[in-house]
């Protein structure tokens, strides 16, 4: 199994020198993929603009969208942005979309989210001609049936969005029976992410405040994704074997702290 690493770009206050300065050291260090997640109604910086942003700092990483809420956008404006990463990175994109769980981001993006299901459909079915030959990878994430489904017929395989093992592999199970109920040859892409945090208590604590506050809008739910925060060598390794077993293929380390010394722990951990 693969181990990326996703930029802090959805972390409040991240400065686009901080972006840069992290992309550099994981070109460095052992990681095979930079990952972005997205946002709208959120102090964030855009997904598809730091990627392409990253792009000459980087050679050899795979740069994935874990994911981009795809409704939020315009087909068009989705493969224009995939197509100047894609051509300017020499074909290292992976396209990992979704349709999201914040009712706030399709507020802000001016999107009914009573049309997401729809809209999500609409673009999966235009992007392969809207980015002719040259077109990346996709992965399509979410919960739901419909996702897996949509998964199935679409794309090239599944993005899971996080927790232990076991919850990895339920998710693996769903994703290899839709592809199966639509007889798709192989076997689907399986990639998973998973927070992390590593420092003292004082960067621990900081990490579990903005997971708290990132995830506040799933209510009575929001202490148990804070739980799940790695913060020691002894659980990420933990993490990293679990996900191994059940089967990922690239398993992308999303950070809780924007300092790029996180990059720096998370090599170390991941080398020993």
């Amino acid at each position: 199994m693969r181990v990326g690493i996703a930029l802090p770009n959805v972390i409040p206050g991240t400065t686009d020198d901080a972006l840069v300065e992290w992309a550099r050291r994981a070109e460095g260090g052992p990681f095979s993929s930079l990952g972005v997640l997205d946002r709208k109604a959120w102090d964030t910086a855009d997904p598809m603009e730091t990627l392409l942003a990253v792009v000459p700092e980087t050679r050899r990483l795979t740069l994935a969208t874990t994911v981009v809420v795809a409704p939020l956008r315009s087909a068009e404006q989705l493969a224009k942005e995939a197509a100047q990463i894609q051509a300017t990175s020499d074909g290292r994109l992976v396209l990992g979309l979704s349709v999201g769980a914040r009712v706030e981001d399709y507020e802000a993006a001016g999107v009914d989210p009573r049309s997401r299901g729809r809209r999500f459909d609409e673009q999966l079915v235009a992007l392969p001609e809207l980015l002719g030959n040259d077109a990346p990878p996709v992965l399509v994430g979410g919960t739901a049936d419909v996702a897996f489904a949509r998964m199935a017929r679409f794309s090239s395989g599944y993005v899971h969005g996080g927790g232990p093992p076991r919850a990895f592999a339920g998710a693996a199970l769903k994703a290899r029976a839709a592809w199966a109920d639509f007889a798709r040859p192989g076997r689907p892409l399986l990639w998973g992410q998973s927070y992390f945090v590593l420092g003292d208590d004082e960067i621990v604590e900081r990490g579990r405040a903005y997971m708290r506050e990132y995830y506040s809008f799933t209510g009575p739910f929001v202490e148990r994704i804070v739980e799940g925060l790695l913060t020691t060598p002894q659980g990420i390794v933990q993490q990293v074997r679990g996900y191994a077993e059940e089967g990922c293929d690239e398993l992308v380390m999303v950070p809780g702290v924007a300092d790029p010394e996180q990059v720096d722990r998370l090599a170390e951990v991941l080398a020993g």
